[in-house]
Protein backbone atom coordinates (compact mmCIF):
# COMPACT_ATOMS: atom_id res chain seq x y z
CA UNK A 1 0.00 0.00 0.00
CA UNK A 2 1.26 3.63 -0.53
CA UNK A 3 2.47 5.82 2.12
CA UNK A 4 -0.36 8.31 0.94
CA UNK A 5 -3.01 5.74 1.66
CA UNK A 6 -1.28 4.57 4.61
CA UNK A 7 -1.71 8.60 6.25
CA UNK A 8 -5.16 8.55 4.85
CA UNK A 9 -6.13 5.54 7.00
CA UNK A 10 -3.61 6.63 9.62
CA UNK A 11 -5.14 9.81 10.05
CA UNK A 12 -8.65 9.26 9.63
CA UNK A 13 -7.75 6.74 12.86
CA UNK A 14 -6.77 9.36 14.56
CA UNK A 15 -9.26 11.39 14.54
CA UNK A 16 -12.00 8.47 14.98
CA UNK A 17 -9.46 7.69 18.65
CA UNK A 18 -8.42 11.16 19.61
CA UNK A 19 -10.85 13.49 17.74
CA UNK A 20 -10.12 17.47 17.15
CA UNK A 21 -6.18 18.11 18.71
CA UNK A 22 -7.12 19.81 22.15
CA UNK A 23 -4.23 22.69 21.87
CA UNK A 24 -2.78 24.35 19.56
CA UNK A 25 -4.57 22.93 16.40
CA UNK A 26 -3.51 24.44 12.88
CA UNK A 27 -7.06 25.23 11.84
CA UNK A 28 -7.14 27.41 14.22
CA UNK A 29 -3.63 28.72 13.96
CA UNK A 30 -4.86 29.64 10.33
CA UNK A 31 -7.93 31.57 11.34
CA UNK A 32 -5.94 33.63 13.18
CA UNK A 33 -3.50 34.18 10.15
CA UNK A 34 -6.93 34.79 8.07
CA UNK A 35 -8.73 37.04 10.56
CA UNK A 36 -5.38 39.32 10.65
CA UNK A 37 -4.79 39.52 6.87
CA UNK A 38 -8.50 40.47 6.64
CA UNK A 39 -7.66 43.77 8.87
CA UNK A 40 -5.25 44.89 6.21
CA UNK A 41 -6.96 43.81 3.16
CA UNK A 42 -10.76 43.99 3.81
CA UNK A 43 -12.89 46.02 0.55
CA UNK A 44 -16.30 46.08 -0.27
CA UNK A 45 -14.78 44.23 -3.27
CA UNK A 46 -15.41 40.58 -5.10
CA UNK A 47 -11.85 41.30 -7.06
CA UNK A 48 -10.45 42.23 -3.51
CA UNK A 49 -11.86 39.36 -1.51
CA UNK A 50 -10.66 36.79 -4.15
CA UNK A 51 -6.86 37.75 -4.02
CA UNK A 52 -7.20 37.08 -0.61
CA UNK A 53 -8.91 33.75 -0.86
CA UNK A 54 -6.79 32.78 -3.18
CA UNK A 55 -3.49 34.02 -1.87
CA UNK A 56 -4.62 32.00 1.80
CA UNK A 57 -5.58 29.09 -0.24
CA UNK A 58 -2.86 28.94 -2.65
CA UNK A 59 -0.07 29.66 0.04
CA UNK A 60 -1.53 27.15 2.05
CA UNK A 61 -1.47 24.22 -0.46
CA UNK A 62 1.97 25.74 -1.75
CA UNK A 63 3.94 24.86 2.23
CA UNK A 64 2.28 21.65 2.37
CA UNK A 65 3.18 20.43 -0.87
CA UNK A 66 6.92 21.82 -0.20
CA UNK A 67 6.98 19.78 2.72
CA UNK A 68 5.59 16.40 1.01
CA UNK A 69 8.71 17.08 -1.35
CA UNK A 70 10.87 17.40 1.59
CA UNK A 71 9.90 13.63 2.79
CA UNK A 72 11.49 11.60 0.29
CA UNK A 73 10.80 8.21 3.17
CA UNK A 74 7.91 6.42 2.39
CA UNK A 75 7.57 6.56 6.26
CA UNK A 76 7.78 10.10 6.35
CA UNK A 77 5.34 10.69 3.62
CA UNK A 78 2.68 8.43 5.76
CA UNK A 79 3.39 10.71 8.72
CA UNK A 80 2.80 14.18 7.36
CA UNK A 81 -0.10 12.56 5.28
CA UNK A 82 -1.66 11.17 8.46
CA UNK A 83 -0.76 14.42 10.68
CA UNK A 84 -2.61 16.80 7.85
CA UNK A 85 -5.30 14.17 7.96
CA UNK A 86 -5.98 13.66 11.47
CA UNK A 87 -5.91 17.82 11.42
CA UNK A 88 -8.28 18.56 8.80
CA UNK A 89 -11.07 16.20 9.33
CA UNK A 90 -13.60 16.76 12.18
CA UNK A 91 -15.96 13.72 12.02
CA UNK A 92 -15.65 12.67 15.89
CA UNK A 93 -16.23 15.85 17.13
CA UNK A 94 -18.97 16.53 14.46
CA UNK A 95 -20.88 13.61 16.11
CA UNK A 96 -19.71 14.17 19.77
CA UNK A 97 -21.28 17.87 19.46
CA UNK A 98 -24.49 16.52 18.41
CA UNK A 99 -24.59 13.77 20.94
CA UNK A 100 -24.02 16.21 23.24
CA UNK A 101 -27.40 18.16 21.65
CA UNK A 102 -28.88 14.76 21.70
CA UNK A 103 -28.34 14.17 25.62
CA UNK A 104 -29.21 17.72 26.86
CA UNK A 105 -32.44 17.57 24.78
CA UNK A 106 -33.40 14.19 26.11
CA UNK A 107 -32.86 15.83 29.75
CA UNK A 108 -34.94 18.37 28.70
CA UNK A 109 -32.69 21.40 29.21
CA UNK A 110 -33.08 23.43 26.47
CA UNK A 111 -31.17 25.68 27.15
CA UNK A 112 -28.12 23.42 26.99
CA UNK A 113 -28.53 22.36 23.52
CA UNK A 114 -29.07 25.66 22.60
CA UNK A 115 -25.55 27.14 23.95
CA UNK A 116 -24.09 23.99 22.17
CA UNK A 117 -25.66 24.30 18.73
CA UNK A 118 -23.12 26.69 17.99
CA UNK A 119 -20.35 24.53 18.03
CA UNK A 120 -22.27 22.88 14.68
CA UNK A 121 -23.68 25.77 12.75
CA UNK A 122 -23.71 29.11 12.90
CA UNK A 123 -27.90 29.54 13.07
CA UNK A 124 -29.26 31.55 15.66
CA UNK A 125 -30.21 29.44 18.40
CA UNK A 126 -31.94 31.55 21.03
CA UNK A 127 -35.83 30.59 20.50
CA UNK A 128 -35.17 27.09 18.82
CA UNK A 129 -38.00 25.05 20.09
CA UNK A 130 -36.99 20.84 20.90
CA UNK A 131 -38.07 20.49 17.23
CA UNK A 132 -36.21 23.09 15.63
CA UNK A 133 -33.19 22.40 17.37
CA UNK A 134 -33.24 18.36 16.25
CA UNK A 135 -33.72 19.59 12.74
CA UNK A 136 -30.93 22.70 12.45
CA UNK A 137 -27.94 19.51 14.49
CA UNK A 138 -29.59 16.81 12.00
CA UNK A 139 -28.82 18.68 9.07
CA UNK A 140 -25.55 19.94 10.57
CA UNK A 141 -24.46 16.63 11.20
CA UNK A 142 -25.35 15.54 7.50
CA UNK A 143 -23.96 18.83 5.49
CA UNK A 144 -20.20 18.45 7.75
CA UNK A 145 -19.60 15.28 7.09
CA UNK A 146 -19.60 15.93 3.58
CA UNK A 147 -17.52 19.16 4.62
CA UNK A 148 -15.38 18.34 7.12
CA UNK A 149 -14.71 13.83 6.34
CA UNK A 150 -15.59 13.36 2.81
CA UNK A 151 -14.63 16.23 0.98
CA UNK A 152 -11.15 16.63 2.68
CA UNK A 153 -10.66 12.52 2.34
CA UNK A 154 -11.42 13.06 -2.13
CA UNK A 155 -8.87 15.98 -2.00
CA UNK A 156 -5.76 14.25 -0.13
CA UNK A 157 -6.63 11.31 -2.23
CA UNK A 158 -6.12 12.95 -4.99
CA UNK A 159 -3.49 15.89 -4.42
CA UNK A 160 -2.24 14.41 -1.32
CA UNK A 161 -1.25 16.97 1.60
CA UNK A 162 -1.09 20.14 -0.64
CA UNK A 163 -5.04 18.89 -1.55
CA UNK A 164 -5.76 18.46 2.16
CA UNK A 165 -4.21 21.90 3.99
CA UNK A 166 -5.64 23.69 0.79
CA UNK A 167 -9.09 22.09 1.11
CA UNK A 168 -9.46 22.76 4.37
CA UNK A 169 -8.27 26.50 4.11
CA UNK A 170 -10.70 27.06 1.60
CA UNK A 171 -13.32 25.90 4.15
CA UNK A 172 -12.34 27.77 6.77
CA UNK A 173 -12.20 31.07 4.94
CA UNK A 174 -15.86 30.19 3.62
CA UNK A 175 -16.71 29.24 7.01
CA UNK A 176 -15.44 32.99 8.35
CA UNK A 177 -16.39 35.32 5.35
CA UNK A 178 -18.43 33.40 2.76
CA UNK A 179 -21.33 34.90 4.37
CA UNK A 180 -24.36 36.88 2.95
CA UNK A 181 -24.13 39.93 5.68
CA UNK A 182 -23.28 43.43 4.54
CA UNK A 183 -19.62 43.26 5.19
CA UNK A 184 -18.93 39.84 3.30
CA UNK A 185 -22.08 39.55 0.64
CA UNK A 186 -18.88 41.05 -1.92
CA UNK A 187 -15.59 40.31 0.33
CA UNK A 188 -16.45 36.92 0.50
CA UNK A 189 -17.85 35.89 -2.17
CA UNK A 190 -14.95 34.36 -4.14
CA UNK A 191 -14.56 32.20 -0.95
CA UNK A 192 -18.24 31.15 -0.47
CA UNK A 193 -18.13 30.05 -4.90
CA UNK A 194 -14.44 28.47 -4.16
CA UNK A 195 -15.98 26.10 -1.35
CA UNK A 196 -19.03 25.40 -3.91
CA UNK A 197 -16.94 24.51 -6.89
CA UNK A 198 -14.44 22.03 -3.59
CA UNK A 199 -17.55 20.45 -2.52
CA UNK A 200 -19.69 19.73 -5.31
CA UNK A 201 -18.11 16.42 -6.27
CA UNK A 202 -17.57 15.61 -2.69
CA UNK A 203 -21.21 16.51 -1.70
CA UNK A 204 -22.21 13.91 -3.84
CA UNK A 205 -20.17 10.80 -3.03
CA UNK A 206 -21.46 11.55 0.40
CA UNK A 207 -24.91 11.22 -0.65
CA UNK A 208 -24.00 8.18 -2.71
CA UNK A 209 -22.97 6.62 0.42
CA UNK A 210 -25.59 7.70 2.78
CA UNK A 211 -28.04 6.42 0.24
CA UNK A 212 -25.92 2.86 0.13
CA UNK A 213 -25.85 2.62 3.93
CA UNK A 214 -29.26 3.46 4.44
CA UNK A 215 -29.89 -0.13 5.78
CA UNK A 216 -27.50 1.07 8.84
CA UNK A 217 -30.38 3.24 10.23
CA UNK A 218 -33.15 1.21 9.13
CA UNK A 219 -33.92 2.77 6.01
CA UNK A 220 -34.36 1.76 2.25
CA UNK A 221 -31.81 2.47 -0.34
CA UNK A 222 -34.29 2.70 -3.19
CA UNK A 223 -35.94 5.10 -1.20
CA UNK A 224 -33.12 7.07 0.13
CA UNK A 225 -32.13 7.61 -3.45
CA UNK A 226 -35.76 8.74 -4.61
CA UNK A 227 -35.20 11.59 -2.27
CA UNK A 228 -32.14 12.27 -3.26
CA UNK A 229 -33.27 12.74 -6.66
CA UNK A 230 -36.14 14.63 -5.96
CA UNK A 231 -35.68 16.90 -3.68
CA UNK A 232 -31.19 17.51 -3.64
CA UNK A 233 -31.56 20.41 -5.74
CA UNK A 234 -34.14 22.30 -4.27
CA UNK A 235 -31.47 23.48 -1.76
CA UNK A 236 -30.57 27.10 -1.95
CA UNK A 237 -26.75 25.45 -1.30
CA UNK A 238 -25.63 23.30 -4.81
CA UNK A 239 -23.89 20.78 -1.82
CA UNK A 240 -25.37 20.69 1.07
CA UNK A 241 -29.06 20.13 -0.13
CA UNK A 242 -27.58 16.71 -2.11
CA UNK A 243 -26.33 15.14 1.28
CA UNK A 244 -29.08 16.53 3.54
CA UNK A 245 -31.87 15.12 1.44
CA UNK A 246 -30.31 12.00 1.19
CA UNK A 247 -29.93 11.86 4.84
CA UNK A 248 -33.56 12.71 5.13
CA UNK A 249 -34.58 9.90 2.44
CA UNK A 250 -32.16 7.42 4.74
CA UNK A 251 -33.75 8.60 7.72
CA UNK A 252 -37.82 8.27 6.10
CA UNK A 253 -37.62 11.85 8.01
CA UNK A 254 -38.26 15.67 6.54
CA UNK A 255 -35.89 18.27 6.81
CA UNK A 256 -35.96 21.89 5.73
CA UNK A 257 -39.48 23.20 5.66
CA UNK A 258 -38.42 25.56 7.64
CA UNK A 259 -37.09 29.48 8.43
CA UNK A 260 -33.13 29.62 9.08
CA UNK A 261 -32.28 32.68 11.30
CA UNK A 262 -28.40 33.43 10.95
CA UNK A 263 -26.37 36.50 11.96
CA UNK A 264 -27.95 39.35 9.27
CA UNK A 265 -29.87 37.54 7.18
CA UNK A 266 -32.92 34.63 7.22
CA UNK A 267 -33.39 32.05 4.76
CA UNK A 268 -36.08 29.95 4.01
CA UNK A 269 -35.28 25.93 3.16
CA UNK A 270 -37.68 23.51 1.48
CA UNK A 271 -38.42 20.84 2.76
CA UNK A 272 -37.22 17.43 1.63
CA UNK A 273 -37.94 13.96 2.08
CA UNK A 274 -41.57 12.50 2.93
CA UNK A 275 -41.44 11.05 6.46
CA UNK A 276 -42.29 12.82 10.09
CA UNK A 277 -40.51 15.84 11.46
CA UNK A 278 -37.07 13.86 13.32
CA UNK A 279 -37.17 13.64 16.79
CA UNK A 280 -34.13 13.21 19.14
CA UNK A 281 -33.77 9.34 18.52
CA UNK A 282 -33.21 10.32 14.76
CA UNK A 283 -30.37 12.36 15.06
CA UNK A 284 -28.62 9.62 17.00
CA UNK A 285 -29.42 7.97 14.16
CA UNK A 286 -27.78 10.17 11.75
CA UNK A 287 -25.04 9.86 14.17
CA UNK A 288 -24.75 6.51 13.24
CA UNK A 289 -25.37 7.40 9.54
CA UNK A 290 -22.45 9.88 9.40
CA UNK A 291 -19.96 7.50 10.99
CA UNK A 292 -20.45 4.89 8.84
CA UNK A 293 -20.51 7.28 5.39
CA UNK A 294 -16.97 8.70 7.14
CA UNK A 295 -15.41 5.11 7.51
CA UNK A 296 -16.87 4.17 4.16
CA UNK A 297 -15.33 7.59 2.56
CA UNK A 298 -11.60 6.92 4.33
CA UNK A 299 -11.68 3.72 2.54
CA UNK A 300 -12.55 4.79 -0.42
CA UNK A 301 -10.08 7.66 -0.23
CA UNK A 302 -7.23 5.69 0.90
CA UNK A 303 -8.06 2.79 -2.57
CA UNK A 304 -8.08 6.07 -4.67
CA UNK A 305 -4.83 7.61 -3.31
CA UNK A 306 -3.27 3.64 -3.38
CA UNK A 307 -4.29 3.32 -7.17
CA UNK A 308 -2.75 6.54 -8.25
CA UNK A 309 0.23 5.84 -6.90
CA UNK A 310 0.33 2.39 -8.30
CA UNK A 311 -0.31 3.74 -11.90
CA UNK A 312 2.38 6.53 -11.06
CA UNK A 313 4.99 3.58 -10.38
CA UNK A 314 3.92 1.71 -13.27
CA UNK A 315 4.33 5.06 -15.61
CA UNK A 316 7.91 5.47 -14.09
CA UNK A 317 8.56 2.03 -15.20
CA UNK A 318 7.43 2.43 -18.80
CA UNK A 319 9.35 5.42 -19.13
CA UNK A 320 12.76 4.06 -17.87
CA UNK A 321 12.28 0.63 -20.00
CA UNK A 322 11.47 3.10 -23.41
Amino acid sequence: MSARAIGILAGYAADLVFGDPKRGHPVAGFGQLAAKAEHRTWRDSRPVGALHTGALVAGTAALAAAADRATTRPWARAALTAALTWTVIGGRSLRREAAGIAAAIERGDLDDARRRLPALCGRDPSGLDEAELVRAALESVAENTSDAVVAPLWWGALAGPAGLAGYRAANTLDAMIGHKSPRYRRFGWAAARFDDVANWIPARIAAALAVVLAPIVGGSPHEAARIWRRDGDAHPSPNAGQVEAAFAGALDRTLGGGQNRYPGHTDTRPAMGDGPAPTVADLRRANRLAAAVSAAAAVGAAAIAWSRSRRSAEHRTSGRAA
